[in-house]
């Protein structure tokens, strides 16, 4: 487990991605590691009405983690 005192932002960015020829990437929550490492809480700001594809969740980018 590293340590996250100092980690401001959430450990996964949570996308929708829409499938098709040129796959459409939004953002729509964020998760956080459980502090005895055995989970993680998963926080949806939003869903697709229409819910196709798939759900991927992925390291934020620096960018990201400062609020970006």
């Amino acid at each position: 487990m590293t340590d996250k005192s100092n980690r401001k932002g959430p450990n996964l960015i949570a996308y929708h991605v829409a499938e098709g020829d040129d796959p459409i990437w939004t953002r729509i929550g964020a998760a956080w590691d459980h502090d005895d490492a055995k989970g993680l809480t998963l926080q949806l700001d939003m869903l697709p009405v229409n819910f196709t594809g798939r759900m991927v969740l992925r390291e934020p980018r620096p960018k990201q983690e400062a609020g970006a």
